[in-house]
């Protein structure tokens, strides 16, 4: 794929997994051993006090594991988005994806069994993402408007396969419901499985340190070896396929397949990411960052809804967010500028 040298130049582009700054010339010391996710430890420890300052149900086993439940499909497709946006590439497609994969998935069962809706369901993840890597790495269409032309294809195409009904799905419960162990829910346990899948694959493979060398500077990249066209389509691939391993697990929570069930997905997986670390400009980014991203916003959202807040407020909230995660990318950009 590519020679040593360029795998060597390739792990040189890329930053540490754990989320440690990387020092530059003129930053301040102090400041370049604080890792990039404290501020997000101490967000999360400081909603966590207020909620359980607020609510005697926030600290108890069975509300953690409903946060982790809560992040649990927004985690499993924001793994390889991270990915993706380490390598300079946004897939906005994946709210559509999901109820795309999920009527779907619940449209061929009805009528040829679940073996056969599962496999569709695969099928059609995999096919999102083929379309948006051939059209971003072949067409050479912007990653931005390719899928957000594939975001509003897809969920017209599920709306118009389901007539615009809700598509009931009985005899699939075990994935979204079931326990397996400690009491902890199946889908919290698929979540965490493919954190630590995509934390070895950033952190140790060359294909991840690839990723980070294309987001970092695309044109040293191809000069050092890199198929850059290829692993880019390889990592829309990947979106698409943990995208219907995510609708898989939420039309065995529902019973159903529902036209609205990845409304606003985009938004929070994004969120994660960015509040994770990851720059929208590319080579920076880590799994764990992403992790505390998505915790940050499931006990957010949680400790509103202990309180009662109208829901309508929770929408604010991840927006706010986001605009502050981005932000905050910029002013670390212009920063790592100026020094």
């Amino acid at each position: 794929m590519m020679s040593a040298e360029g795998a060597t130049e390739a792990g040189r582009q890329a930053p540490p997994a754990g989320g440690e700054a990387v020092p530059t010339p003129g930053r301040a010391p102090l400041l370049a051993r604080i890792p990039d996710i404290a501020p997000l430890v101490v967000l999360l420890l400081a909603l966590g006090i207020f909620f359980a300052i607020k609510s005697p149900f926030f600290l108890n086993y069975d509300n953690f594991l409903n946060v982790l439940t809560a992040a649990a499909i927004a985690g499993i497709i924001a793994a390889p988005a991270t990915l993706l946006l380490v390598a300079g590439q946004f897939d906005l497609s994946v709210g559509s994806a999901l109820t795309f994969c999920g009527v779907l998935m619940a449209y061929v069962a009805d009528k040829h069994g679940l073996a056969a809706g599962i496999v569709a369901a695969i099928l059609g993840g995999l096919l999102i993402g083929a379309i948006n890597g051939t059209l971003v790495t072949v067409v050479g269409v912007n990653p931005l408007i390719t899928t957000l032309g594939t975001l509003a294809a897809f969920v017209g195409l599920a709306r118009v396969i389901a007539d615009g009904q809700t598509l009931p799905l009985n005899g699939f419960g075990g994935l979204g419901t079931s326990r397996p162990l400690f009491n902890i829910p199946l889908p919290v346990i698929v979540f965490l499985v493919v954190v630590g899948v995509f934390y070895v694959l950033m952190r140790y493979t060359v294909f991840g340190r690839a990723m980070y060398a294309i987001g970092a500077n695309p044109v040293a990249a191809r000069l050092a070896g890199l198929r850059t066209g290829r692993l880019l389509f390889i990592s829309f691939l990947l979106s698409g396929l943990f995208v219907a391993l995510a609708a898989l697990i939420n039309v065995s929570q529902l019973g159903a397949a529902s036209t609205n069930a990845g409304n606003g997905l985009e938004l929070s997986v994004i969120t994660a990411v960015v509040l994770g670390g990851a720059s929208l400009a590319g080579g920076r980014g880590t799994i764990i960052g992403t992790l505390f991203g998505l915790l940050v916003i499931a006990v957010l959202n949680n400790g509103l809804t202990l309180l009662s807040v109208n829901s309508f407020w929770q929408d604010v909230a991840r927006g706010t967010l986001l605009i502050l995660a981005v932000s905050f990318d910029q002013l670390r950009l212009r920063f790592a500028v100026d020094t």
